[in-house]
């Protein structure tokens, strides 16, 4: 007989929820949160199922976070079985979604089940925050719901988001934090001309290069405990007419900073006008903040989590903040602690995408194991 995760997780990952779709995972959950004693809300926008449920008014408010929709398939001829008829091999389950994050949310539904079944008059309050928009442009899912959240002042004490953070086994890395991201448009200007009479134009690639070379050699930051150095990178780079006898009147620069809370949004861009300026440059910029970073130090919810991996996996997590950004860039808005913690990652968005079943029941303990410790009994 297979445990309750595993039979919930293999229900929800065969609902093919490409992204933005939720295809009634969030409908599953519901219902079975209501029966718990959750109040339901559904907050849906431009397509976008969200579902914000609550049980208690009291504080603490320890909340499970998490998004239902999955990347799309690829080609279907290349997965071994179909990716939303989840099936079991070799002691895997195999289908979208395994690892990113049905299976996180199969777990943490069960561990509140179970929690309240021992604890029915529990301190605090729990809740779920699931969307459906996770994996696309992430502009009408979690944010809806913190929008929402900040509106009518219910602001978060702790909460877990079941990304996929582990590495080589369950619990050996979970995320306390994550980086910023802060993307730009630079568009620098010269004077278009015949190539062979450079003297009556301005070349602004050969302006920009030197400025360039500066940038890509700045220490922004040296980091801190958490975060690595702050990093500047050029992604795109685009001038001229594409004939080879003509000087560009204008280069166009795409770039990205990756960002700790060493830096600060504004910090960096006064820095890098400052280099611009400092060339003799004639330019635009358009900025395009993507994540600011967010950071969990050592508390009460990371204290939990580590007690919890040590006793159930009988393993030392690591805390990292490596990685892209997820929702929890929009929770931190809200929320005072804020950790990632799931499965292991290998397979995430692959062809395959699979989760070993052993580690569904222990994720579930986990969670469980957090519950008890800051929702007291």
């Amino acid at each position: 007989m297979q445990d309750s995760t595993f039979e919930l997780a293999r229900q929800i990952m065969a609902r093919p929820s490409v992204t933005p779709d939720d295809a009634g995972c969030c409908d599953i959950f519901a219902e079975r949160l209501k029966a718990l004693g959750f109040a339901i809300e559904f907050i849906k926008r431009n397509g976008v199922t969200n579902l914000w449920a609550r049980r208690g008014r009291a504080k603490p408010l320890f909340v499970f976070a998490g998004h239902t929709d999955v990347v799309p398939t690829g080609p279907l001829e290349k997965w071994t079985s179909p990716p939303f008829a989840p099936e079991v091999r070799d002691g895997m389950l195999y289908g979208r979604g395994a690892a990113d994050m049905k299976s996180s949310l199969a777990a943490a539904l069960t561990a509140t089940e179970a929690f309240i079944a021992a604890n029915p008059e529990h301190a605090g309050s729990i809740a779920f925050l699931l969307t459906s928009d996770e994996e696309g442009d992430a502009t009408d899912g979690t944010v809806a719901v913190v929008e929402a959240l900040k509106a009518r002042g219910e602001m978060l004490d702790y909460c877990i988001i079941g990304e996929p953070t582990s590495v080589d086994t369950l619990g050996d890395m979970i995320k306390n934090g994550r980086r910023g991201s802060l993307s730009g448009k630079l568009t620098v200007k010269g004077i278009q001309c015949h190539i062979a009479y450079p003297h009556l134009g301005k070349n602004p690639i050969h302006l920009a290069a030197p400025a360039i070379a500066e940038l890509a050699a700045t220490e922004w930051d040296q980091g801190n405990e958490y975060f690595p150095p702050t990093t500047w990178q050029i992604s795109n780079i685009h001038g001229g007419t594409g004939a080879t006898n003509v000087i560009p009147g204008s280069v166009e620069i795409k770039f990205n900073f990756r960002f700790s809370t060493a830096s600060t949004v504004e910090g960096l861009q006064q820095r890098l006008r400052g280099v611009l300026d400092q060339h003799g440059l004639e330019y635009d910029i358009e900025w395009t903040l993507g994540a600011r970073p967010f950071l969990t130090g050592r508390g009460p919810l990371a204290d939990a989590a580590s007690i919890a991996i040590r006793d159930i996996c009988g393993i030392e997590t690591e805390l990292s903040t490596t990685g892209g950004t997820s929702d929890g860039r929009f929770i931190a808005e809200i929320c005072q602690q804020l950790l990632e913690i799931g499965p292991v990652n290998a397979t995430s968005h692959k062809i395959d995408e699979c989760i070993a079943i052993d580690s569904l029941p222990k994720l579930s303990a986990i969670y469980r194991h957090i519950l008890g410790t800051l929702i007291r009994p």
